[in-house]
C-alpha cells in the first residue's frame, strides 16, 4: 500500500545549543532518549496547548505537529527559548508520512496499531496538495488518503490536534495510556497537576470516540463523512463511546464519580 502525504501536518526544526535539554524542561515526555515520542506542551494547570511527535535529525529535533498550529507552537516555544541560541522554524523541506502496514519509517509510539511514521523530503506533499487542488476550500474535507489516516486513528480511539486536544487536561486526553507523559524525566510545564492526578488515579473525564450523526453538547469535533464525534465524557457517563483494548485497563481500575 502506497505511503501518505499528511497535508495537515508540519514540521518545526529545532537547532542550536543543546535543543534536547531545552524541550526537556518543558515537554511531557522523556525527549532525552530514544526518538520519536508523542509529547505534549501543556499550560501550568496542565491542560493541553498542543500535541507533536519529537524525531531527531543529528542534534536537531524535528517536531511533526499539526500544520495549522506550528506557528503559534513555535511562537510558544520562543516565549521559554529567552536568550538561549536556539532556532525554531518550519522545516518545509521534510513533510510526514504515514502507511497502516509495511516496514519504513517506525511505529507510532502512541500505539503501533496507528502504523508507520516517517519524515521524508517535501516533494511528495507538493505532488499531493496538486493533486487535491481541485477540491472546494470551504468543504473542510481532506483528500481521500488523508481521510483514510483520519478514521483509522478515530477507530483505534487516538485523538490528536487542538480541535480534539485543546485546553483538557493531559491525562483525560488518555496521554497515559499512549505513551505521551514520563513521570520519571523530572519538571516539565504543568506536571504539578498531572503528577497529582496519576497518583490519585483520579481521572474523572475521558476523551472518547462516539458514533455521531451531528455535534452535542460534549463534542470537541465533529465528522459528519465518517459519522464519529470526538467527546469530553466523565468516565460514569460513557454510555456509546467506542472503547478500545487500550483504554479499557485503565477505566476499569478508575472509581466512578
Amino acid at each position: 500500500m502506497p505511503a501518505t502525504t499528511l497535508l495537515d501536518r508540519a514540521v518545526l526544526r529545532l537547532s542550536g545549543e543543546d535543543v534536547r535539554g531545552f524541550l526537556q524542561g518543558l515537554v511531557t515526555s522523556d525527549v532525552a532518549g530514544d526518538l520519536p515520542v508523542w509529547t505534549g506542551l501543556l499550560t501550568p494547570q496542565g491542560k493541553c496547548l498542543f500535541d507533536f511527535l519529537v524525531w531527531a535529525d543529528g542534534d536537531d529535533l524535528l517536531l511533526d505537529c499539526e500544520a495549522a498550529a506550528a506557528d503559534d507552537l513555535a511562537r510558544r516555544l520562543s516565549i521559554y527559548r529567552l536568550r538561549r541560541p536556539i532556532a525554531i522554524a518550519r522545516d518545509e523541506s521534510l513533510a510526514v508520512q504515514w502507511s497502516p502496514i509495511g516496514d519504513q519509517g517506525r511505529p507510532d509510539p502512541r500505539l503501533p496499531a496507528l502504523g508507520r511514521r516517517w519524515l521524508a523530503s517535501a516533494a511528495a506533499k507538493a505532488a499531493a496538495q496538486f493533486l487535491s487542488s481541485d477540491a472546494e476550500e470551504d468543504t473542510r474535507l481532506l483528500p481521500a488518503q488523508e481521510h483514510r489516516w483520519r478514521e483509522h486513528r478515530l477507530r483505534l480511539g487516538v485523538c490528536e490536534g487542538r480541535a480534539e486536544l485543546g485546553d483538557v487536561l493531559w491525562l483525560e486526553c488518555n496521554a497515559a495510556e499512549l505513551n505521551g507523559v514520563s513521570f520519571t524525566k523530572g519538571c516539565f510545564v504543568g506536571q504539578e497537576n498531572t503528577a497529582r492526578m496519576n497518583w490519585r488515579s483520579k481521572v474523572n473525564r475521558r476523551l472518547v470516540v462516539v458514533p455521531a450523526t451531528g455535534p452535542g453538547g460534549r463534542t470537541r469535533a465533529f465528522y459528519p463523512e465518517l459519522g464519529l464525534a470526538v467527546e469530553h465524557r466523565r468516565v460514569d457517563d460513557l454510555g456509546d463511546a467506542l472503547i478500545p483494548e487500550w483504554l479499557s485497563p485503565a477505566l476499569a481500575s478508575e472509581p466512578a464519580g
